[in-house]
């Protein structure tokens, strides 16, 4: 195999928003999707709409949920294809945050990453063709008030991405970040209405507040991001490799 055509293409996270964009992306491309998180019911009804998709149960943060998930997964075949999406955010003055919230986002950003990409680590070095797709974020490139931990986790990750694609450099594999800005997705709704909340704002000037990060003054779709990581998992994209790509209109340009 050396393209996505007939790949089993894992996506974490792939049951709404970017993951959900980039399993139909890739179903295009041939693949065959596996959608997994934790909400199986919305995995399922997910997957019943994308060809030759499954969805599987999954929660990053459990290493035994991570190896009976990835077991099913590869009941068809070697994974070939990870796209590590799932991830959480919060926010807090760094002063006030405890270490239960900074471990909580730690564990999932980048230990549940870790879990993931372990799984499947020997499918992909065997693989002729493989690719490791971390959805990252701005957040990994600069700082930002308030996110110190979610700052850290994807800094973190960021540079497992180098570190790996270094590592895997000689093989059939490739392993970059995503780095997408503000996307239209449940966690930028958190967002908005944290923003609603706090400064009493209507929905409106909280979404355009959101929007300001962008040169190009909008939030990003879904599918934006999904189509950066078609580009990935294209055998022509083979050199591109340890690389943190921004898709942000241009803000960290």
């Amino acid at each position: 195999m050396t393209g996505p055509q007939d790949a089993t293409a894992v996506i974490t996270g792939g049951g709404t928003g970017i993951g959900l964009a980039i399993a139909r992306r890739l179903a295009a491309m041939g693949a065959k999707p596996v959608l997994m998180g934790r909400d199986l019911e919305r995995l399922e009804a997910a997957a019943a709409d994308i060809p030759n998709a499954r969805a599987v149960r999954c929660d990053v943060t459990d290493p035994d949920s991570v190896e009976t998930a990835f077991a099913a997964a590869r009941s068809e075949g070697p994974v070939t294809i990870l796209v590590n999406n799932a991830g959480i955010a919060s926010s807090s003055p760094f002063h006030k945050m405890d270490e239960d919230e900074w471990m909580r986002v730690q564990d999932v950003n980048v230990a549940g990453v870790f879990r993931c990409t372990r799984a499947v680590a020997e499918d992909l070095m065997a693989a002729e063709y493989a690719r490791v797709i971390n959805i990252a974020s701005t957040a990994g490139l600069r700082g930002g008030a308030y996110i110190a931990h979610y700052c850290a986790s994807k800094h973190g990750l960021i540079g497992m991405t180098r570190a790996l694609a270094a590592e895997w450099a000689r093989r059939g594999v490739t392993v970059n970040a995503i780095c997408p800005g503000y996307v239209r997705t449940e966690m930028a709704e958190t967002a908005i209405t944290t923003i609603m909340e706090k400064t009493g704002r209507d929905r409106d000037a909280a979404i355009a507040e959101l929007a300001k990060t962008n040169p190009q003054g909008r939030l990003i779709e879904p599918e934006e991001v999904a189509e950066a990581a078609a580009w990935l998992c294209a055998p022509e994209s083979r050199s591109v490799n340890g690389q943190a790509i921004a898709v942000d209109g241009g803000a960290t340009g």
